[in-house]
């Protein structure tokens, strides 16, 4: 008994300390002073190498997040073979994220022979899982098969959410069948698995069948559910769910919310995601990452910023919260707000990485802040092609080419250009129409091996065709193997941009061939070809497809519709589409002014020209040229000049090129001819040949010898490319009967190397365009339209070949009475044309009730609205038909548009001497019946026989004129007698 004392005592003082130490170890929560004074303790008391101390040591280290310390602790008991510290260590480094050393530990546990037990391997696991160690991972799993550890609960857990994070689903899903009692933790770790690797009906098909196994879900089932319905975009699993949630009391769960928020975004339902934020009574830094990050994705910028605004005054933004804002930013073009969320990265000591940095750049580019931004790019420590691409951008839009050119070079040196440099880069060739540039850098794209790539084939399209090489375009849109709605679109605008509406109706049908819905932007694209052909009919076929694609509401649709029917002859339907219209921008209004214009409606102009004022719109140097124009058409001199004035008073617009001309021609159709001709002489910048054109189409009526004289010569000596210009000047000498100016002009024409554009008129009808000649038909012809040096005589038949007469003639055959006829010219419509017009439609018992000119660039359009129908001469439909026959059904391809019926001859009655048609014999053997039998024959074999003369020989031939009056002028395959 009093030895069993004698040891208490001497024993007493070290079980009194360990008992203390074990006391202090449990208590100690957060205080690592505290800690390293037990340790010191443990130290002294000669206790560093207890294993039960270690191990609460390194426990207690790791939880304080200092794995180097729970690291020094173990090496102070080694070596040692005691699983539990080894477990002890690897799981304190994987908490703390040091998934390396973790996995370097247990290599060294197993090289030491030190057996692993089941508390080894999930955290060994979780190690490979974070690290995506997948070589590591498979020699763990085999090494738990080879100690049959395979079916153990926690280890089977953790392979599933390894494989999952390896993106192994299968090997996942292999795992997860082996195990034999299922908890909820293996349900979550397939679920989260697959939500994570997006195989999100696999995941809801792995809850439904939890829900049926009697799984009680938590939290983590319930968020990664969630992130599924909203991968699905599945708005009613996405409500049941969340009903759940609520039920079962786990809604005020912030990863839970988290997961709400995250899924109404998918679902594009933002306000049932801040009325889910608003009602949080817990919100930690995800949730407000969540929101901003998701107002972003929606393009609701405004709410992103303020609430950035907020969230800084709480918590502290990760680098993904910050880009977003940045980019927020930048497409609100919100300069003051991209300062401020950079002078918060600066003051609270944000390290940037390269994105942050390359969108700081960006911002500040689309901000139009080029300083801010070369100097972010300067100050980086590290750069990508990102981040010089993002300063190309600013440049480029900036529209500064030249540095972005030299800024190009620069990433040439530096860096290999990726496929959005090429694309950038290609822009500027657009821009500045630069086609030796273009073709430099399509050998870059091909040298590259960019030339598959969609993006810039569809850039290299835009560029060919606003260098004018059309056929260029074409070649690579042809070779391209793959087109989206974005390369159709350019093709179809590069159509447009030639003025090539064949080919673009062709793109069109191809488009529709391979399934291709359109955009908007096609739309956009394809109304300008219907205004290019006034082809009315399938303007409102593509006006339809408008309303059923539900673009009606997109502005630059209903512009591009205002400018359609505005040129299609249907200013009734253009209004109608601006009233239509909620918003109106500029160009909604400039397109309405134009469009009153055209139908010289000047006084209904101005009132919409004071109506866009009105609504707070400040018009631009279009729509003062858009005024202008209509005031010159409407006799509005006043008017047009105060215009004039205002714009550069109260818009401060300095006057370009174009507005000068408008004024010229304002004057000059006012007969205001020496006005006109000083205020082009005041002019502060040299006119053009534009300007100069503008006098001198009103001087040619004046008859006005030196003025002619005069101004010719400014456009002779303007070296102007437009070969219109030179045309107009040579056709103003030939009305003076100075022949020899003209040979001069045409000879300069020729050494330039300018081609006029082949005259050809054209008819819609059902859906078809019809192009010929007219003859006359009772009207004094205006000569001075036939500026050739041959004889009256030889003029009257060189009229008689414009080929606006013959569509008006297949129009009336082709017609229902009383149906509209509007008659398409890619010239301007002549006056002889226009005079012509009226007498002949008189003579056929109709009433010319409107004649619209319509002064487009290149189309001129005829709208004749028929009165009641009477009789029609049977001579001008048997013309009318003998040419539909030698269309359509005849075997030798012709050139009908110069066959005229002029070259027969006529007694005062109409009615041609059957006697002295000899010549016209039936080449085919087919008696050909017209509406008048008695001739019809004679017209197709007279037809006939003139086109096989003409076909039959490659050089131009000369017919001796017959007696009875049939002439054929001087024709070859290549030059048209027709306009």
């Amino acid at each position: 008994m009093g030895t069993m004392m004698i040891r208490a005592k001497l024993l007493a003082p070290e079980i009194i300390h360990s008992s203390c130490l074990t006391k202090a170890l449990t208590s100690v929560a957060s205080n690592p002073k505290q800690l390293h004074k037990i340790h010191s303790r443990i130290i002294t008391l000669g206790l560093e190498k207890s294993v039960f101390f270690s191990g609460k040591l390194i426990a207690k280290y790791a939880h304080l997040k200092q794995p180097i310390s729970s690291l020094s602790v173990f090496r102070a008991v080694s070596p040692t073979t005691n699983v539990f510290l080894w477990n002890s260590l690897i799981r304190a480094l994987t908490h703390n994220g040091f998934f390396s050393k973790a996995l370097e530990i247990y290599s060294t546990m197993h090289d030491m022979n030190v057996r692993p037990d089941t508390h080894t391997f999930p955290s060994v696991i979780n190690a490979c899982a974070a690290s995506l160690d997948f070589e590591m991972g498979r020699v763990v799993h085999d090494r738990v098969l080879e100690l049959g550890f395979g079916f153990d609960l926690y280890i089977g857990n953790a392979l599933v959410d390894m494989y999952s994070k390896f993106g192994d689903l299968g090997k996942a899903r292999q795992v997860f069948e082996e195990i034999l009692h299922k908890d909820v933790v293996s349900w979550n770790s397939l679920i989260s698995g697959c939500t994570a690797n997006g195989y999100w009906d696999e995941a809801l098909n792995v809850y439904r069948r939890a829900t049926v196994a009697g799984l009680m879900p938590d939290r983590f089932t319930i968020s990664s559910v969630l992130l599924a319905c909203g991968g699905l975009v599945a708005v009613k699993e996405g409500e049941v769910i969340h009903g759940l949630a609520e039920k079962i009391g786990i809604t005020p769960d912030v990863i839970v919310s988290n997961a709400l928020l995250s899924m109404y975004f998918k679902l594009d339902r933002p306000i049932h995601a801040r009325r889910v934020f608003d009602n949080m009574a817990i919100r930690d830094a995800v949730s407000w990452n969540t929101l901003i990050c998701g107002y972003f994705r929606m393009e609701l910028f405004q709410e992103s910023i303020k609430l950035f605004g907020e969230m800084v005054k709480r918590f502290k933004p990760d680098l993904l919260t910050i880009t977003s804002v940045l980019r927020a930013c930048g497409r609100l073009e919100d300069l003051q707000f991209g300062m401020f969320v950079h002078d918060y990265i600066l003051r609270n000591g944000i390290e940037c990485d390269i994105t942050t940095s390359n969108v700081l750049i960006d911002t500040y580019a689309k901000c139009r802040d080029l300083l801010a931004a070369q100097k972010v790019f300067d100050t980086m420590k590290c750069r990508d092609i990102v981040s010089w691409n993002s300063l190309l951008s600013g440049y480029i839009q900036d529209g500064n080419f030249d540095q972005a050119m030299r800024l190009f070079k620069m990433i040439q040196m530096d860096f290999r250009p990726d496929s959005i440099t090429t694309v950038k880069i290609l822009t500027v060739a657009t821009e500045l129409a630069d086609i030796n540039f273009g073709k430099e850098i399509h050998c870059l794209v091909l040298k590259l091996g960019f030339n598959s790539d969609l993006v810039v084939g569809n850039a290299l399209v835009c560029v060919y065709a606003k260098c004018g090489e059309m056929h260029n375009s074409l070649k690579v849109f042809e070779n391209m193997s793959i087109h989206d709605i974005v390369t159709w679109n350019a093709i179809i605008a590069a159509c447009v941009q030639a003025e090539d509406c064949s080919l673009g109706f062709r793109m069109i049908n191809q488009m529709r061939t391979e399934k291709m819905m359109p955009d908007k932007s096609t739309m956009v694209s394809i109304l300008p070809i219907c205004a290019l052909l006034a082809a009315k009919q399938q303007g409102k076929e593509v006006h339809a497809s408008v309303f059923r694609l539900g673009f009606d509401s997109v502005v630059p649709v209903g512009n591009a519709l205002i400018e359609m029917y505005s040129k299609c002859g249907n200013l009734k339907s253009a209004i109608r589409v601006f009233e239509s219209m909620k918003v109106k921008d500029v160009v909604t209004w400039t397109a309405l002014i134009s469009a009153y214009g055209m139908y010289g409606e000047g006084k209904k102009a101005l009132e919409a020209f004071e109506g866009m004022e009105a609504a707070g719109i400040v018009p631009d140097h279009v729509a003062y040229v858009a005024i202008i124009y209509a005031c010159s058409h409407s006799g509005l001199v006043e008017e047009g000049l105060a215009c004039f004035d205002q714009m550069k008073k109260d818009h401060r617009i300095e006057p370009r090129i174009e507005h000068y001309a408008c004024v010229v021609d304002l004057l000059s159709r006012s007969g205001l001819l020496n006005k006109a001709e000083e205020f082009i002489l005041s002019m502060p910048m040299k006119p053009d040949a534009s300007v100069w054109g503008a006098l001198l189409s009103a001087c040619r009526a004046s008859r006005d010898i030196n003025m002619v004289d005069r101004i010719s010569m400014h456009i002779i000596h303007s070296n102007s490319d437009d070969i219109g210009y030179y045309i107009l000047a040579s056709n103003a000498y030939a009305t003076l009967g100075k022949w020899d100016h003209v040979r001069m002009i045409r000879k300069s024409i020729k050494t330039r190397g300018l081609k006029k554009s082949p005259g050809c008129t054209w008819i819609e009808i059902r859906k078809k365009v019809l192009a010929g000649s007219m003859a006359k038909e009772g009207y004094v012809a205006d000569l001075q339209y036939a500026l050739h040096d041959v004889s009256e005589d030889a003029k009257l038949d060189l009229l008689c070949g414009h080929s606006e007469r013959l569509a008006i003639a297949f129009g009336l055959l082709n017609t229902e009475p009383g149906t509209p006829l509007q008659i398409m010219k890619n010239l301007r419509v002549c006056g002889d044309c226009h005079t012509w017009t009226k007498p002949s439609l008189v003579i056929l018992s109709y009433d010319l009730v409107e004649l619209i000119k319509q002064h487009a660039k290149h189309v001129n359009t005829l709208t004749l609205p028929l009165g009641v129908h009477s009789t029609r001469p049977n001579i001008m439909i048997d013309v009318a038909l003998a040419l539909d026959y030698l269309h359509h059904g005849f075997s030798k391809p012709i050139v009908h548009c110069d066959i005229k019926p002029s070259n027969i001859l006529l007694d005062s009655e109409m009615i041609p001497c059957v006697s002295d048609l000899g010549i016209a014999e039936t080449l085919t053997g087919r008696r050909f019946y017209g509406r008048n039998k008695d001739l019809g024959h004679y017209w197709l074999g007279l037809i006939q026989a003139m086109a096989m003369k003409l076909w039959g020989r490659q050089s131009a031939v000369s017919v001796v004129p017959h007696t009875e009056g049939l002439y054929l002028f001087q024709f070859s395959d290549e030059h048209s007698l027709a306009r």
